[in-house]
């Protein structure tokens, strides 16, 4: 019996007493019920403290509502037992056989295990914003992790999630990048506010070998190829490691195609449909302060130019114009003043901030190597680029350990730490269990074992370990769910790691396969169904975190 499961039972149990009469409500029953997992495991199974929340409604104090339920919920089949305590708390134990359930549903769900029914709601998750002008960075690489995180936890609770990778590849800095590239070529120093990384003297080399004839066109021409060949590179690269780090996005929007299209006419026509804008000091800006920004923002100037934040105007309206209800935005804490500002412009087009746009903002992360800051890349100059993150850290590691965390607190960590093999390591500790239970199953076949589901036979599931791995396993939905509503991908991780304690302790106590020349016993079966279960919980997880979940280690 799940959660979900025994939630619809104390409904039930609720409607049973309201149809006889015996309790009236002022409201309908509720359609569901919250039961938790008793931090006191004498208390039992589940608790609940729906009468305390019904009894004065009723007009009866909670304690007697509360025993009324538990005598309606004590002939529901699965229920062994509903017990008061308190002012009212209901505390409720499952039968082993209708726990041990839980882990055929698991094995009948598979891969879907933890996944909600479709919503039909349709959400832009956008989570990396870069210029193709140099190579993706540490910042880039936690909201490559988290924001991949969060939209796979998303889609799991049921939505239909498109990543979205914004390329800002209009304005100076694109044209800094050709001239730093054609520099490089002909053996010159780039520009001073240009790029210096080594990695514009190895994308220049690459530009000449493919095209050789590009250092002899008129200069203002090759500083156009230079960047647009540059450009092609680099965008190329970005999406070559992002693959590698198991981040994979829907949609790359190009900043361009919006002035290249009716887009920014588009997002002026609805301001000016809203009441808006309004022209000041011959340029035309719009009325943020309205809904709560420290001040009015200019979207077109005097001189005709467009400002960036009127292409994050039109870039908001054509997400919402391509179907989107929801527009996630993942930024960085250097972005904070961002928040105000896009929540405003969401309103001044009639949408309501919380609701078709939400703005999430993550900390910094620093990272140590033998207790020094990581500051500086050979290749890119001044930054810490993913491709060195990677190949010093390895993806799975460095995935886990940055989703691990919730985003709204700074991060400090140790390359030492990630990468050691050891149970003090979080994301080793729950591959390890991973291959554990890999090794069981392996270990079974050999004795012809499966996890035959057609034989197995729950109730031989009545240990306390036992039991306390199959609570762990039904939490396993809730904590997706809970995790997209709060898009806090962390929480699956930790769950992660609280099973693997679980499992563990459970596999010391209680002896999964045969020994010796011992005949296997309708216990043995069960236990294996259990372990089987376990390892596809802990692979679901793994993959909710775009992690690994090796059979082997």
């Amino acid at each position: 019996m799940t959660p979900e499961q025994l939630s619809d039972a104390i409904v039930a149990a609720l409607t049973s007493l309201v149809d006889a009469g015996r309790v009236t409500l002022p409201d309908p029953v509720p359609s569901q019920v919250r039961v938790e997992r008793p931090k006191v495991k004498e208390h039992g199974d589940y608790a609940t403290n729906i009468a305390m929340q019904l009894g004065k409604k009723a007009g009866m104090n909670p304690r007697e509502f509360a025993e009324l339920l538990a005598a309606e919920l004590a002939s529901t089949d699965g229920i062994s037992a509903a017990e008061v305590a308190g002012p009212g708390f209901l505390n409720i134990r499952v039968s082993a056989g209708a726990q041990g359930e839980i882990a055929r549903n698991v094995l009948e769900a598979g891969a879907a295990y933890g996944h909600g029914a479709p919503t039909g709601r349709s959400i832009n998750m956008e989570f990396i914003s870069a210029n193709p002008t140099g190579p993706l960075h540490l910042g880039h690489t936690r909201w490559a992790a988290v924001g991949d995180a969060i939209a796979r936890v998303m889609a799991a609770a049921g939505n239909d999630v498109t990543r979205e990778f914004y390329i800002n590849d209009r304005g100076n800095q694109m044209d800094k990048f050709g001239a730093s590239l054609m520099a490089r070529a002909h053996g010159e120093e780039p520009p001073e506010d240009g790029y210096h990384g080594a990695y514009v003297a190895d994308l220049a080399a690459r530009i000449v070998e493919a095209d050789p004839g590009i250092t002899s066109l008129p200069r203002d021409e090759q500083t156009i190829a230079f960047r647009e060949a540059g450009y092609a590179l680099q965008l190329a690269e970005h999406k070559s490691e992002l693959a590698e780090f198991n981040t994979h996005f829907d949609v790359w929007f190009s900043e361009r195609s919006l002035h290249e299209s009716d887009a920014v006419e588009r997002s002026l026509a609805r301001l000016r449909e809203q009441g808006r804008l309004f022209e000041a000091e011959g340029a035309t800006w719009m009325r943020t302060t309205d809904f709560g920004d420290d001040k009015d923002r200019v979207l077109l100037r005097g001189n005709g130019e467009l400002t960036y934040f009127a292409s994050d105007t039109a870039y908001y309206v054509d997400k919402r114009d391509r179907g989107f209800e929801t527009c996630i935005y993942l930024l960085g804490a250097d972005h904070h003043g961002y928040v105000g500002r896009l929540n405003a412009m969401a309103a001044c087009v009639g949408d309501t901030p919380g609701e078709q746009i939400e703005v999430l903002i993550g900390q910094l992360v620093k990272i140590l190597q033998n207790g020094q800051e990581l500051k500086l890349s050979k290749r890119a100059g001044t930054i810490v680029s993913l491709r060195e993150l990677i190949d010093l850290i390895g993806v799975d590691p460095l995935r886990y350990t940055l989703i691990r965390y919730p985003t709204d607190s700074p991060l400090t960590l140790d390359v030492a730490e990630m990468t050691r093999k050891s149970n003090d390591n979080p994301v080793y500790y729950v591959q390890y269990a991973h291959a554990r239970l890999s090794s069981i199953v392996r270990n079974a076949a050999d004795l012809g074992l499966t996890a035959d589901l057609e034989s197995f036979d729950p109730s031989q599931l009545s240990e306390e370990r036992s039991g306390a791995l199959l609570r762990a396993l039904a939490e396993f939905p809730r904590v997706v769910a809970r995790a997209a509503e709060l898009r806090e991908p962390h929480r699956v991780a930790r769950y992660l790691e609280e099973t693997a304690s679980t499992f563990h302790k459970f596999y010391d106590e209680c002896r999964v396969l045969p020994q010796g020349d011992e005949e296997p016993t309708d216990t043995h079966r069960a236990r294996l169904v259990l372990v089987a279960a376990t390892r596809q919980v802990l692979a679901n997880g793994l993959d909710l975190l775009g992690v690994s979940a090796p059979d082997r280690m």
